[in-house]
C-alpha cells in the first residue's frame, strides 16, 4: 500500500515538473526570445508597420484608409476629399451593419463575375468619377488613361497601394486643390513609388497613406 502511494506521488511530482518545465520553456522563454528577435531585427513589422505623422501613429502602411469629406445630412456615402490622393474603391466590403470602407472588422472581395451588371455599373461609374475629379484646368484625363486599380477593389478590399499610373493622374488635381506646383507633387509620387519586390515579384506601387503623410508635411512647410 505504501509503495503504491509512493509511486503515485512520484508520478504526480514527475508530471508536475514536466508541466512546469514545459510552461516555462514554451510559455515564457520561447515567447520572450521570439519577441526579442522580432523587436531587434523586424521592429517595424512586429509593431504593425506603423506610419507616423507629427510623432503620432496615423495608421498602418499595410491597411488602406479612406480620405473623405465629413458625411453631410441626407448623404449615405461621403464624398472624397479631393485635396488628398485617393486609394482604390472598397466595393468588396459592401454595405452592412458591421463595417464599410476600411473599417477593420471585415474584409473581402466583390466575388462578382466580369459580366455581372452590378460590377459593370460600379466600374463604369467609378471610371467616370475618376475622369471628372482629376480633370482640372490645363489637364484632362482620358478614359483610356484610367488604370484598373482606380475602378476596382482588391481581393481584401483593404489594399493600401495604388499603381503609379493612378497616382500620376491625380497629381494635377492634388496640386490645384492645395495650391502647390505640379512638379513638387510629381516628385512626391516619384519618391514614394516602390518597384517590384526583389525586382521581379508583384507590380510597382505607391502607398497612399505614406504619400498623403508626405503631402501633409509638404503643406505644413509651404
Amino acid at each position: 500500500m505504501n509503495n503504491s502511494v509512493t509511486n503515485t506521488a512520484r508520478l504526480l511530482w514527475a508530471g508536475l515538473r514536466a508541466l512546469l518545465v514545459l510552461t516555462l520553456v514554451t510559455g515564457v522563454i520561447y515567447p520572450l526570445v521570439v519577441t526579442g528577435i522580432a523587436q531587434g531585427l523586424f521592429r517595424d513589422q512586429a509593431n504593425g508597420s506603423e506610419t507616423k505623422a507629427d510623432g503620432k501613429v496615423v495608421g498602418s502602411s499595410l491597411i488602406g484608409q479612406s480620405y473623405n469629406l465629413p458625411l453631410e445630412k441626407g448623404q449615405e456615402t461621403p464624398e472624397p476629399d479631393l485635396k488628398w490622393f485617393q486609394g482604390r474603391p472598397q466595393n468588396g466590403l459592401g454595405t452592412n451593419s458591421v463595417n464599410t470602407r476600411y473599417s477593420l472588422i471585415l474584409s473581402g472581395a466583390t466575388n462578382r463575375s466580369a459580366d455581372n451588371k452590378d460590377l459593370v455599373d460600379w466600374v463604369t461609374a467609378a471610371k467616370a468619377a475618376v475622369v471628372k475629379d482629376n480633370s482640372v484646368n490645363g489637364y484632362t484625363v482620358k478614359p483610356s488613361e484610367v488604370p484598373a486599380d482606380a475602378v476596382t477593389s482588391s481581393g481584401s478590399g483593404l489594399d493600401p497601394d495604388i499603381s503609379p499610373q493612378y497616382a500620376d493622374i491625380q497629381v494635377h488635381r492634388v496640386a490645384e486643390k492645395n495650391g502647390l506646383p505640379v512638379d513638387r507633387v510629381e516628385k512626391l509620387v516619384d519618391d514614394h513609388t516602390e518597384g517590384r519586390t526583389l525586382g521581379f515579384m508583384g507590380e510597382p506601387r505607391v502607398n497612399v497613406l505614406e504619400l498623403n503623410t508626405a503631402l501633409r508635411e509638404l503643406l505644413a512647410k509651404s
